[in-house]
Formats: structure tokens, sequence, C-alpha cells
């Protein structure tokens, strides 16, 4: 991955990414506020050899130098502790003492340091200032020769122990700097591996893996708009709505050498919104003063006729097998004037139906009839009935839902097109998750001449030229219907 994609990653994700974020530093908040408090306190003891000329206070040096190491671990070792403890008259246990204790040697010195950390700063002092008096003890009782009563090295009290205030631990700044940048991080990574295990089709550039197809539409969810009738649904200012006339807009940039124009529309599989999508485009090109039918090509489950509330027992099998004309079987959709061809009975060969020369010359005679045709057809991976339209008219227009149709699912779809020769004059992302603008009304979509990119923001004069261009391509059709 190059730097962009892990930025667009962050971008997708970054739900994700805050709430990680806020979690770990939370939780290490959380933990810094639970911790107990500990304070230090130091004692620093200078060892140095007993020498009268320069050269003994030269071989004394070096000797205290050797030693001084033997001294630190002198001083963690439970005798001492046990020593210290009873010093202090019993108040702290050895065992407790030890662990509390830290002895180091100052680099190229024969300073020893003794660091206490407790609880209780009095307590952290005064078990220091014991461990200074024993270790001083022992470093002579054991440097004094047998028969002697002076010891060779002496051992001096550099820093006495102090009553320190300030906790050394929990660090504050330090704990909730290093959560953050945990946070941070962590979220970042659950976001990119997230991002590599999700193969849905949620964005252009995930679209854009596949297919060099446009995308065409990009359709924001609204459960409220899709449960209303269509006509009533498409009519209100709503970013559902205005997505539809973009798509519409966008449709005007495919095939533009052709007069009458005829789609497939289909998704990869069922539960993808491509009925809702069909219906909805048809009903949206009809109100810009083109004639268009819908024809439900779904022999095998058939939703259309449910769906507007037209008579379905008479429909595309009944023309194809003879029983009816076309003029018989068409119905005008009240509102629209969009013309609708229902299925008929559900036939037990949809597959044959669809590839025969009855379903050719209904093609023919639909083209030359209207100015689009909509072909509402299965979904491309279980059956093989919308490839095989695809192959007879202008091309399909390809479905998928967003955050659930997978971009193999998208790739095998395209597959089944290119076996039989079939082109996708475009994709439409369907149900994805709704946007609003600064003033509350969310597009969703580009807005403006030719197929444009998702999270585009339209301005007002591109608005407008849409709106003109859209009118004289209205007027321009009509003179030359009515010619």
């Amino acid at each position: 991955m190059e730097l962009k994609d892990y930025w667009l990653t962050i971008r997708r994700r970054w739900v994700l990414v805050l709430l990680t974020f806020v979690v770990v530093l939370g939780g290490t908040a959380a933990f810094t506020a639970l911790t107990t408090p500990l304070y230090s306190s130091q004692v620093s003891l200078y060892v140095g050899a007993q020498s009268r000329d320069i050269s003994s206070a030269a071989t004394g040096g070096q000797f205290t130098s050797q030693q001084i190491a033997s001294y630190a671990e002198i001083a963690a070792q439970t005798s001492t502790a046990e020593q210290v403890a009873d010093a202090l008259g019993g108040q702290v246990d050895a065992e407790t003492i030890a662990r509390e204790v830290e002895a180091t040697v100052s680099p190229e010195t024969t300073n020893l340091v003794l660091t206490v950390t407790d609880p209780d700063p009095t307590q952290a002092r005064d078990i220091a200032a014991a461990y200074g008096t024993v270790v001083s003890n022992q470093v002579e009782a054991l440097e004094t020769p047998v028969g002697r009563d002076t010891p060779i090295v002496a051992v001096t009290v550099t820093q006495s122990a102090d009553v320190n205030t300030t906790p050394v631990s929990p660090n504050i700044v330090r704990n909730l700097g290093l959560g953050a940048v945990l946070g941070l991080l962590l979220g970042i990574g659950l976001a990119v591996l997230r991002d590599l295990l999700d193969t849905s089709v949620s964005s252009v550039e995930d679209v854009q893996q596949v297919t060099a197809a446009p995308i065409l539409g990009h359709i924001n969810s609204d459960a409220a708009a899709v449960k209303k009738d269509p006509e009533v649904a498409l009519r209100e200012p709503t970013p559902w709505a205005e997505a539809f006339r973009v798509l519409r807009t966008n449709m005007q940039f495919v095939e533009v050498d052709h007069d009458k124009r005829m789609f497939v529309i289909s998704s990869p599989l069922p539960g993808e919104g491509k009925s809702t999508t069909t219906v909805n485009l048809a009903i949206t090109l009809a109100a810009a003063g083109q004639s268009v039918a819908l024809v439900d090509c779904d022999l095998r489950r058939p939703m259309l006729a449910t769906r507007l509330g037209v008579d379905g027992a008479v429909g595309t099998t009944s023309v194809l097998i003879g029983q009816v004309k076309l003029d018989d079987a068409l119905q005008t959709l009240e509102g629209s004037g969009v013309q609708v061809l229902a299925s008929g009975p559900v036939p037990p060969n949809p597959s044959e139906l669809l590839q025969s020369q009855a379903m050719a010359e209904l093609v023919t005679d639909l083209r030359e009839r209207f100015d689009i045709v909509l072909l509402d057809a299965p979904p491309l991976l279980p059956v093989t009935d919308s490839a095989l339209l695809a192959a007879q008219v202008d091309g399909l227009l390809l479905v998928t839902r967003h955050g659930k149709t997978t971009r193999d699912q998208l790739a095998h779809a395209l597959d089944r097109l290119a076996q039989v020769d079939a082109k996708p004059v475009g994709v439409v992302i369907n149900m994805a998750p709704a946007k609003k603008s600064a003033r509350g009304y969310g597009y969703g979509y580009g807005y403006g001449y030719g197929p444009q990119q998702p999270g585009q923001e339209p301005s007002r004069s591109d608005a407008r030229k849409e709106r003109r261009a859209a009118a004289r391509a209205a007027s321009t059709r009509g003179k030359r219907i009515k010619a």
C-alpha cells in the first residue's frame, strides 16, 4: 500500500480509528488514575580508600573501583534488607524493603546510589536513610583487615535521604502520551487490517479496481423513501430523489449515438436493489419528457407487477408465446406515463424464452416504440438470463450494494457479460450511507456534466448549468419526436 492508500483507508475508517484512539487513551487514563502513586528517596555513598600518600591513594582508588560493584550486590542482598528492617523497628518487613530498593553505581566513579521507592514518601526517606547506614557499616566491616581496628576504605554519605512529595510513578504525561500514540497506531492498524480483509464494494476506487466502466450513480440509503410510492418519493427534495436525477443526467451520455436506447439492469446477486433502481430510474427518465418502457424480464422471480400495483397475469411471457400482442400487454403507470410490461406467467424455461426469436422481435419492437427501454433482469451470478439479454441490447447497467457486493462478485458478474460479448455501460453503487452537506442537504453524488465522482460538492452554478442542459436536451428530443 502507498501513503495515499493509507490516507484513503483512514478517511473511510475514521470512526474505527477514532473509537480505538478514545478507548486506548481512556483505558490508559483509567489505569493511571487507579495506579497507586510511588515516591522515591535517594542516598549517595562515596567509597574511598584511606591512605596517607599519593601512591597508596592511587592503589586504593583502583581497589575501590574494582570492589564497588560488589558493594552494590551487598546492598541488594536479603540479609542487608533484614538489618534495615531491624533498624526501623520492624515497621516494614524485609521482603518489602528488598523489593523497594535499587543499588546502582555511577559510571566511572566509586559512588554508590541507593534508591528506595515506596507509596509513602516519609517511609521511603526512612528506609533510604537506614539503608545508607547499614550498607556503610557492612562495607567498612568487610574491608577491615584481621587484627586491625580501622577499615582500608571509608564510606561517606554525600547525599542524605530526604522526603520527595512529587510521585515518580505513575508519570501522567508520559502515560497519556504513550496511550495516545499507541491508540492512534492501533486504530490505523485495525483500519488497514479491516480494509485489507474487507473486499466489499464501498467506494469508487473499489469499483475501478475491477472495471473501467464508469460510475453512473451513487444512491444513498433511504428506507422511508423506498416504502413510499415512487411517484411521490421522487418528487420530494431529498438526497435520495436527487441521486436518481443525477443518474438520469449521467445516462444521457451513454450510447449518445443512438436515438433509441435499450438497457438491461441487473446486479451480481439478489437483494442489491436492482428492481427498485430500475423503477425509479424509469420514472425519473419519463419525468424529463422521454418515452420510457419498463419491462420485467425476471421470469423466475418477477417483482415489478407487485411493486407497481399493475396486473402481472399478462406480460413478457404472454407476448413471447403469442398469447397476446404487445399493445394489449403494455400497461400505463399512472402519473408518470411509463409503459410497463409485466412478466406474465412464470415459464418452466426462462433462458430458452429469452434466447428465442420471439424475444429478438420483442426487443426490436420495443426499441422502435420508445426512447428508452429498461429491462429488469435476474441477478447475473445465479443465472445467465441477464447476460443473454445484455447481448441483444445496448448494454447492461450493473447495480451493486454498498458494503455488501464484493469485488470478486463484481468481477465474476462482469466475466459473465464478457463471455457473451455484452457490454457493461456503467455501475450504480446502491444503498450507500447518506451524507449531509453543511446546509443539511447532501447529494451523495457529484453534480454536473457527465459522470461525476462521489463526494464532490456541487456548486450553485454547476447545478444551474445541469438543469439548463437537461431542459435543452429534453426540448430537443421532444421536437425530434414530433417531427
